[in-house]
């Protein structure tokens, strides 16, 4: 299935994640609930410690949830653990259609270092202490946070397949990963999602889209409203916004969920006021002429925000 040969299945507000799990297609990305105000934002936000206001935290996942949204996404490195500890507190015992999405693989040594650690023992000591955390017997999703260039990618995997066989792991999912390692993973373990850096503005890894749709993966974007010059007032995306009746972050996200069937936001943050705009973007529909105009106006411009994160 090619995004072009699914064109009728864009609008479909629901993707079964690895064939079995229904999810809206407008998730929530919890990375933004960490560390205190005032401190760094952004793709530079630490995400070091858990956050300053708990209760506005907790009450920001209950309300996601009460919007609709069902697919929730963390990571073991999200303040030390923190975060997926915050999930559980705030919604444990999970509804049955509630699917967790978390990664393992990435040491945090200090606030500033995002560092890859792929040694089989080590990801499948981070997934159990997952386990704790989420207050679960199985992980709905879990991915691996980076490839380690020092293990071969069949080890990588394997170890999150050891797990699954286990009945510990529902679904195994990557980041930040090119079509060629996604590839090559698919011949370890079968691949439900990949999360990469993708936005209006970021477009290196449109090959994983592809293949991702092709493959009826899930393609999970992090970072993916990049707001900047071309979300200004006189923008092609302001612009089409006014004609839909939305906003433009909503509009951002309408293009990524035009863009392919499989695609799966996450955006993440702590405004109510934010999360029901983001949670309402999958009302809005874009036609084709929209979507080219926009995908034309920002194919030039450029992000700021990294891949470190995510």
């Amino acid at each position: 299935m090619t995004t072009t040969e699914a064109a009728t299945q864009q609008l479909n507000p629901i993707f079964p994640l690895g064939g079995d799990l229904p999810v809206r297609r407008v998730g929530y990305g919890t990375m933004r609930l960490a560390d205190a105000p005032g401190g760094p934002t952004g793709a530079e936000a630490h995400i070091w410690t858990a956050p300053a206001d708990r209760q506005a935290a907790i009450s920001v996942l209950r309300s996601a949830v009460e919007l609709g949204v069902n697919l929730i996404d963390t990571a073991d490195a999200y303040a030390l653990g923190a975060g997926e500890e915050l999930i559980a507190e705030a919604l444990h015992p999970y509804r049955e259609d509630l699917v967790i999405a978390t990664k393992v693989g990435v040491l945090r040594p200090s606030p500033t270092e995002w560092v890859p650690l792929g040694h089989p023992a080590y990801l499948r000591q981070q997934a159990e202490l997952s386990l704790r955390r989420l207050r679960t017997d199985r992980i709905d999703l879990l991915q691996l946070h980076r490839l380690d260039p020092d293990f071969p990618i069949a080890d990588q995997v394997g170890a999150l397949k050891q797990l699954q066989e286990e009945g510990k792991v529902r679904h195994i999912g990557l980041s930040e990963v090119t079509a060629p390692q996604l590839a090559e993973a698919e011949r370890t373990a079968p691949i439900a999602s990949v999360q990469n850096l993708y936005n209006l503005a970021a477009r290196d890894h449109e090959d994983v889209v592809e293949y991702a749709a092709g493959r009826g993966i899930a393609f999970i974007p992090f970072f993916p409203i990049a707001m900047g010059a071309h979300a200004g007032p006189d923008s092609p995306l302001a612009e089409v916004a006014r004609e839909a009746g939305a906003t433009p972050s909503q509009i951002a996200l309408a293009w990524l969920l035009h863009r392919s069937p499989t695609i799966l936001p996450i955006p993440g943050t702590t405004s109510p006021a934010h999360l029901a705009e983001n949670t309402a973007a999958l009302d809005v529909t874009l036609t084709d002429e929209q979507f080219a105009r926009i995908s034309a106006a920002t194919a030039t411009t450029t992000v700021t925000a990294t891949a470190t994160e995510g």
